[in-house]
C-alpha cells in the first residue's frame, strides 16, 4: 500500500482558501472572520497536537498510556455533552450521566471490535484503539446530547400531562414513556440519517482517507461498513442509557416527578 506523502508546505495553497472565505466575509459583512480565525488555529493547533500524541503512542504502545488517552477522550466528550443541554442536571450528575453512558456505550462498542473483528495485536493497540474509539465517542455524544436534551426540555413542557398520569395512579415508567420513546427518536435521528444518506450524498472520511492512503475501493467499503455498524450500535446504547438514566433521576422512588432536579433554563 502506497500514498501520497504531504509535507506542511503542501498545506499552504489550499489554506488560502480559508482565507478566501475570511475575504469574503469581509466584503459581504458577515462578521464571521474572527470566528474563522480562531477556528482556524484551533484546528491546526489540535490535529499537529494530536498527530504527535498518536505518534507517540503508537510509538510505545502501552496499555497505560492508551487507557489514559481514551478517559481523557471520554471527559472531554462528557464536557461536550453538558455544554449542549438547555437545561442541566445538578452537581456531578450533570457530567456523572454523560461519561457514563459514553464510557459504557463507547467502550463495549470499542473492546467488541478489537476483539471480535479486528483483533490486533496486542488488542489494546492505540493505531487501532484510539481511532476507533474516537469514532464512536463522537457519534456517541451526538446521540445523548439529543436525547438528554429533548427528555428534559420535554419533561418541563409536558410537566402537566405527566403528573396528571402519575395522580391517577400510573408509574414513573409508564407517565415518562411517551418522552422516553421521543427522547430515543431524536437520539438515533443523525445515525440513521448518515446511514441513509452514506455513498449516495456523501463518502465518509474514513473511507475516503483509506482510498487516498491506496487502500482498494472495496476493501475501504467493508472496513466502513464496520465503522458504521460500531456507531450505530454505540450510539444505540449511549442514547438509550443516558434517557433512562435521566428518566430515572428526574423521577424518585415515590413516583413523583422531580423537575427541581434541572437547573434553570440557560439564556441565549
Amino acid at each position: 500500500m502506497s500514498y501520497i506523502q504531504l509535507t506542511y508546505g503542501d498545506l499552504i495553497l489550499p489554506a488560502l482558501l480559508v482565507v478566501m472565505d475570511g475575504a469574503l466575509s469581509l466584503v459581504l459583512r458577515l462578521n464571521l472572520e474572527r470566528q474563522l480565525a480562531i477556528a482556524t488555529v484551533r484546528m491546526v493547533f489540535q490535529l499537529v497536537l494530536v498527530g504527535y500524541v498518536l505518534t507517540f503512542l503508537f510509538a510505545a504502545v502501552s496499555p497505560l498510556w492508551t487507557a489514559l488517552a481514551a478517559i481523557i477522550m471520554v471527559l472531554f466528550a462528557s464536557r461536550e455533552i453538558v455544554a449542549r443541554q438547555k437545561r442541566r442536571l445538578p452537581g456531578i450528575w450533570s457530567y456523572g450521566l454523560g461519561a457514563g453512558c459514553t464510557l459504557i456505550a463507547a467502550g463495549i462498542v470499542t473492546m467488541f471490535a478489537l476483539l471480535t473483528e479486528l483483533r490486533p495485536d496486542p488488542w489494546y493497540h492505540p493505531r487501532y484503539a484510539l481511532p476507533l474509539l474516537g469514532m464512536i465517542l463522537g457519534n456517541t455524544m451526538t446521540g445523548i446530547s439529543l436525547g438528554l436534551d429533548v427528555l428534559t426540555n420535554s419533561l418541563v413542557r409536558e410537566r402537566a400531562a405527566v403528573e396528571a398520569c402519575l395522580a391517577l395512579g400510573g408509574t414513573r415508567y409508564q407517565a415518562l414513556l411517551p418522552i422516553a420513546r421521543d427522547a430515543l427518536r431524536s437520539g438515533f435521528m443523525p445515525i440513521i440519517n448518515s446511514m441513509a444518506a452514506i455513498g449516495l450524498v456523501s463518502l465518509p472520511g474514513m473511507m475516503t482517507g483509506q482510498i487516498l492512503a491506496g487502500v482498494e475501493p472495496v476493501d475501504a467499503a467493508k472496513y466502513q461498513l464496520l465503522i458504521m455498524f460500531l456507531i450505530a450500535g454505540g450510539t444505540g446504547l449511549g442514547t438509550l442509557a443516558a434517557v433512562l438514566g435521566g428518566a430515572h433521576l428526574l423521577t424518585d422512588g415515590r413516583h413523583r416527578l422531580r423537575l427541581d432536579r434541572i437547573s434553570t433554563e440557560r439564556s441565549g
